[in-house]
């Protein structure tokens, strides 16, 4: 089963199980997960999210709006303007 075939095949449960692994560090019979299983599992949450899930649902949504209805602080994302200063 490649990566695309499992994230089509992922249930909402399986979606669940697998972010409460990577938050807690273990899988539901107890067992530590290792660093590789942890970035695998974040990664398939991740990737889920993106495809099934609204913005304001997927992990790591940061909400920058005020009650005002305005954004609060810059997108992160947004390219900043560079101005360069030459002294002649």
């Amino acid at each position: 089963m490649t990566y695309e075939e499992m994230l089509k095949a992922m249930t909402p449960e399986m979606h669940r199980a697998l972010r409460t692994a990577v938050e807690l560090g273990k899988w539901p019979n107890g067992e530590k997960l290792s660093e590789e299983q942890r970035g695998i599992c974040l990664r398939a949450v991740i990737a889920y999210d993106q495809q099934n899930l609204p913005e304001a649902e997927r992990t790591g949504y940061i909400d920058r709006t005020r009650p005002d209805g305005t954004q609060h602080g810059r997108d992160p994302l947004e390219p900043d303007v560079l101005k360069i200063i030459t002294d002649n």
